[in-house]
């Protein structure tokens, strides 16, 4: 009688044998006649340890094997993922062993789920004329562990090779993480699993993979779709078994899990695992990391975007969950968006930062917020949610970092007075109580109840005050409010090349003479700012003067005020965050366009005019000064 034991390292499985002395059941003859091809005249005491290459194996895995003698044994199948039982098909006390003596040993106090899977092995087949079967099949009714049973004769070389692979596959492709073979079905964890497969599958949400939707999904995962016969046998199949397999000429959820479940039940155990594997599974039946975090490298002074591809998964997605086409994603299609995940990834949040519809839902436009808003400042939980939504099965690509693009260094587009970012961040700053949560609510045109944390402080971190453009905002009616950003202008920005906008909040109050040495006209006039801009809620006008003012900073101040024209992205997206109290962030989103984009459009027409203008001045001046 014996086992086999495998151990699983990241790159490879060992195979190994362990051999009980209890009968001579021929352990180290299947081992040798296996290596040599041929049954040997002489057979040692002990095989010595023997390395089969993947190259020969069925299942591409290198094979170490070790005839071991029995001595320890118990602490070997400890750590065993797979044991072969042998016995001699010509002895019914060896057979009578598996149920008193070795299957005990094995897995005797082992709980339901974490038993060791058992493979027989019945040696000397040609020395019996009839099967052995008959008095194994209710060993194997007895224990669920028993994956299989396989007679072999080590003499004549039959089913040696087989006895392997079936060892090899009940670690490759084990039946306990799927299949309850007590209660004969699916296991709640792979059930979630082929749940989520078949979600991302449906690709028109309509619940039903219809014909189509099979052969991509079989393309998908065994390189090759169904014949048209075989695609019908396939859904007759479901359709005899069960009452609500099939649906409109497609397969429904129920239908899907039950043709895995027939696969197991049938021993196709790898074809269920295929489709796992191919879908980011591991034998736990979880995503993988290499799945769910791809390595993307960033370095500083890079940020990261959302680029054609992942707009256009991004889009796809939308539209598919978008179930009654009014261009927003209410809570119900929101969740089911996201019931792939194992958690909401967006909270309730999200309707304060992003724009809604008329019904209070994510918009489309809001939609595309958060998920620019999610690559630039979390790109790694982005590409972690992507990987949950299917992105590179949908999208057929290696992984989710393909749907990124990582931009080049800040300092570089300043030294090539050019940049091809889509995406850049503001900051607003300013002390406790100046009105920046309205003058981010002003931004969503809408009335949003935001939570502020009173706490003070005097001195911004470093940390905080990175971004691409600093919007300081003072109290225009607060004599003390401009100090604090007249102090966190000349320790943060002052130097750093960051452009910097003022804002003095509550216009529509008597303004107040400001305790700072100068005022902030004054102050931006000897800094070289741009003069400060007045907002306040009533004043609807002062809205999108702001934002305009904003993303010309970010965007062309930068690289327009040069001596050549710069090429910058038309369209810009703003990444706005508030500090309350430079304690907490509230982000918020909005893309430039329609209305919003003339404005910004104006300034660059303008911009660029005045600089081609001058550009043209210039050169008729030294034209004519030759001449002269």
């Amino acid at each position: 009688d014996g086992t086999v034991r495998i151990f699983s390292l990241k790159s490879m499985k060992y195979f190994s044998i362990l051999c009980f002395p209890a009968a001579k059941v021929g352990k180290t003859s299947l081992i040798m006649s296996l290596v040599g091809e041929e049954f040997p005249q002489q057979v040692p005491l002990r095989a010595e340890e023997i390395t089969i290459p993947a190259d020969v194996t069925p299942e591409k895995v290198p094979t170490h094997i070790v005839d071991y003698s029995g001595v320890c044994v118990s602490n070997d199948i400890i750590f065993a993922n797979v044991v072969c039982v042998v016995y001699d098909v010509t002895q019914e006390e060896t057979i009578d062993k598996i149920r008193t003596k070795w299957i005990p040993l094995v897995n005797g106090g082992a709980e339901k789920g974490s038993k060791i899977p058992i493979i027989l092995v019945g040696n000397k087949s040609d020395l019996r004329s009839g099967s052995s079967m008959e008095t194994i099949l209710p060993i194997m009714n007895q224990f669920s562990e028993i994956e299989t049973c396989v007679e072999c004769s080590a003499k004549n070389l039959k089913n040696i090779s087989e006895l392997f692979y079936y060892a090899q596959k009940a670690v490759l492709h084990p039946t306990a993480p799927l299949y309850d073979p007590e209660d004969k079905q699916l296991k709640p964890q792979c059930v979630r699993a082929l749940s989520r497969i078949f979600s991302i599958s449906d690709q028109d949400n309509d619940h039903i993979l219809s014909d189509a939707e099979l052969n991509c999904f079989q393309k998908l995962c065994f390189g090759n779709p169904l014949a048209p016969q075989a695609l019908e046998d396939v859904k007759t199949v479901v359709w005899k078994n069960t009452s609500d397999g099939v649906q409109d000429n497609g397969l429904t959820l129920n239908g899907f899990l039950f043709l895995n479940t027939l696969f197991i039940q049938r021993g196709r155990h790898e074809t269920t695992w295929t489709i796992l594997r191919k879908f980011g599974y591991d034998d736990t039946l979880e995503l993988t990391d290499d799945y769910l975090y791809p390595p993307l490298r960033v370095s500083v002074g890079c940020t990261t975007e959302l680029n054609h591809l992942g707009h256009q998964f991004l889009q796809k997605l939308f539209d598919k969950y978008d179930e009654d086409k009014d261009s927003a994603l209410s809570p119900a299609e929101l969740k089911n968006l996201f019931s792939v995940l194992p958690y909401m990834p967006w909270g309730p949040e999200v309707y304060s930062n992003v724009p809604l519809s008329d019904d209070n839902y994510i918009s489309q436009h809001g939609y595309f917020c958060q998920w620019m808003l999610s690559a630039y400042l979390d790109v790694h939980r982005c590409l972690e949610h992507l990987g949950h939504l299917g992105y590179p099965i949908l999208m057929e690509r290696e992984s989710q970092t393909s749907a990124i693009t990582v931009t080049r260094k800040k300092a570089l587009d300043l030294e090539k007075r050019q940049t091809q970012r889509t995406v850049f961040l503001c900051k607003v700053i300013g002390p406790r109580g100046t009105g920046k949560t309205d003058f981010l609510r002003a931004f969503l045109q809408r009335s949003t109840e935001l939570e502020e944390v009173d706490v003070e402080t005097e001195f911004l971190k470093a940390a905080d005050a990175a971004c691409d453009v600093a919007c300081l905002m003072y109290d225009v009616s607060d004599p003390d409010s401009f100090n604090y950003c007249a102090s966190i202008y000349k320790q943060h920005y002052m130097d750093s090349g960051i452009p910097c906008v003022v804002v003095g909040s509550k216009a529509d109050l008597i303004e107040a003479k400001q305790h700072h040495g100068m005022s902030p006209s004054e102050f931006c006039y000897k800094h070289r700012l741009p003069s400060p801009l007045r907002f306040s809620t009533l004043l609807t006008h002062t809205h999108t003067h702001i934002y305009s003012k904003l993303t010309w900073a970010m965007g062309f101040k930068r690289c327009l005020l040069t001596s050549k024209i710069c090429r910058c992205q038309t369209k810009i997206s703003l990444l706005v965050y508030l500090n309350l109290s430079l304690s907490m962030s509230l982000p918020v989103c909005r893309h430039l366009n329609g209305s919003d984009m003339s404005s910004t459009s104006f300034w660059l027409r303008v911009t660029l005019g005045a600089t081609i203008a001058a550009m043209l001045g210039f050169a008729l001046y030294r034209a004519f000064s030759r001449h002269k």
